[in-house]
């Protein structure tokens, strides 16, 4: 299972559904992959617990001895302390507070283990393996739920003074724009994300408004998500529409701020909205050409994300290698 002279790394993503464990390559390639629920509700050391099995069932699927691992990356959703391995605070765990994740699994597996959040994993992912290979200079988003980023620079992921760079869903938008659910008002994932498309078209509905997600609904309008709002919009319902071109000029707006900010090379899109395809990023990219700078504006290309799902365990796993790396080279 060895490639070159590195084994393999065990990369998580740690989310608040499911945890995927996989056994990874230095080429990218998962040649084994385990999961479980998370049942976040359960509390921090019963996740942990899940997290462990996981992590034992993908190593052993992969034929391969814990001892074997070069190390284990962990990505995960929230304000994560990567020098320390410690999650501070995490949407997708709401009881996880200064959680010593990384030395815990240390501790207990006996690998050296690295945490990084999961949407620069993903940035990482797609910049060595996906949409963003040979590009130095790119910024990732996932757009989904809610919106998280990644930003490398010069080949680099950019991490920031405690790790916490990227969150580019929480930049303000809007100033008395509605309430996000990191507690302020107006930003880009209250605006943008697959939950402020399904909440504007329940809005608009609740006013008296016609529409045919009403009927692929089934009237039951508590399960209007996104994705339903996407296939009204396909079968060209004008409210429909109508509400995700609204969804594509804020998430324009925040991409233009990104454009004159970094002057990257490539954005690329990743997350459920991004399967929205052109009908999401081509207003987007209007919004970016009329609202950047021009030189940056031509520069740059807005792409869809490429490796789907598997962005943030790639990922973990480059992060792990290079961590590794780092370590062995400071030796």
């Amino acid at each position: 299972m060895q490639e070159g002279s590195r084994g393999p790394v065990l990369a998580v993503d740690l989310g608040g559904t499911k945890i995927i464990a996989a056994a990874v390559l230095p080429s990218g390639k998962i040649v084994s992959r385990n999961y479980c629920l998370t049942l976040a509700d359960e509390g921090p050391e019963a996740v942990i617990n899940r997290l462990l099995s996981a992590v034992n069932g993908a190593t052993a699927k992969a034929k391969l001895k814990t001892s074997e691992l070069t190390g284990i990356g962990i990505a995960a959703a929230g304000i994560l302390d990567t020098e320390k391995g410690i999650i501070t605070t995490s949407p997708n765990l709401p009881d996880w507070h200064d959680v010593p994740l990384g030395d815990i699994l240390a501790d207990r597996l006996g690998v050296a283990t690295y945490l990084i959040n999961d949407a620069s994993a993903a940035a990482l992912g797609e910049h060595r393996f996906g949409a963003g290979k040979r590009v130095d200079n790119l910024v990732y988003l996932t757009v989904s739920t809610g919106i998280g980023g990644g930003i490398i620079t010069n080949g680099k992921l950019y991490s920031g003074a405690n790790g916490c760079a990227g969150e580019i869903g929480h930049m303000t938008i809007e100033a008395h724009g509605p309430q996000c659910n990191c507690g302020n008002f107006g930003c880009l994932e209250a605006l943008a994300s697959g939950t402020a498309v399904a909440r504007e078209a329940v809005r608009r509905l609740n006013q008296g408004e016609t529409s045919s997600i009403a009927q692929l609904a089934e009237a039951r309008l508590e399960t209007i998500t996104a994705e339903t709002v996407a296939l009204a919009a396909r079968q060209g319902d004008h409210l429909a529409c109508d509400v995700v071109t609204k969804a594509a000029n804020y998430l324009g707006i925040g991409l233009a701020n990104l454009v004159n900010i970094f002057n990257p090379e490539l954005i690329v899109i990743g997350g459920g909205l991004s399967k929205m395809g052109d009908m999401l990023l081509e207003p987007a990219r209007k919004v970016v050409k009329e609202r950047a700078f021009q030189l940056p504006a031509r520069t740059v290309r807005i792409v869809r994300a490429r490796l789907g799902s598997n962005a943030g365990i790639v990922g973990a796993a480059v992060h792990t290698f290079e961590q590794q790396l780092d370590r062995n080279t400071e030796a």
